[in-house]
């Protein structure tokens, strides 16, 4: 009676092993901000809490500066090579599966791309920051797979706005964002020559 228990331990271990061993599992690939490029905008994807992750089935990282351009490219592409995805908790920059994160929709979030979506591991997380702006609509990653993609246009001609009003500020820099001096445009100290 031992030796039969013993086999089928045995033979019970020997399976659970090889169940496991055919499930691949996928894992987040750190942003690097001097190369990493959004494959939707074109944009350099900061290490910040908007950062997003598709891990395609070769192990492949796509990186998004925005959970808009991630759904976007699946638009385009479609989901049948991709392994996982990822987004960030919003406080934490925490990594989390796209499917067990909660999310917040505002036209009044100021995300890199304008969808105004953010997304928190925790679903109280999500509410608690809704309670405290006093403003938000709750999502989960199902109602995410229906909503329509667009960015906000305001948003993004705000944005637009603010950084042509930079540069007309800069020192050495006319009413059009050219430099003025013969200098090529850039004022140059005494200290520098």
């Amino acid at each position: 009676m031992r030796k039969t228990t013993l086999w089928m331990i045995l033979i019970l271990a020997a399976i659970l092993m090889l169940a496991g061993c055919g499930k691949t599992v996928y894992e987040p690939v750190a942003i690097d901000e001097a190369v990493d490029k959004c494959p939707v905008c074109n944009m350099a994807v900061a290490d910040d809490q908007f950062a997003v992750e598709i891990i395609l089935k070769n192990k492949k990282a796509l990186k998004f500066d925005d959970l808009g351009d991630l759904f976007v490219w699946r638009g385009q592409n479609g989901t049948k090579d991709i392994g996982e995805q990822f987004v960030r908790d919003y406080r934490t920059k925490e990594w989390v599966k796209l499917g067990e994160a909660t999310y917040v929709y505002d036209k009044s979030i100021r995300t890199p791309m304008a969808f105004n979506v953010i997304s928190f591991k925790e679903k109280k997380a999500a509410e608690d920051f809704i309670a405290q702006e006093g403003k938000g609509q709750l999502l989960t990653a199902k109602d995410l797979e229906s909503r329509k993609w667009e960015p906000n246009e305001d948003m993004m001609k705000a944005v637009m706005e603010g950084h042509a009003d930079k540069m007309k500020g800069m020192d050495g820099m006319g009413e059009d964002g050219h430099g003025t001096q013969d200098d090529g445009g850039m004022k140059m100290d005494a200290g520098s020559k």
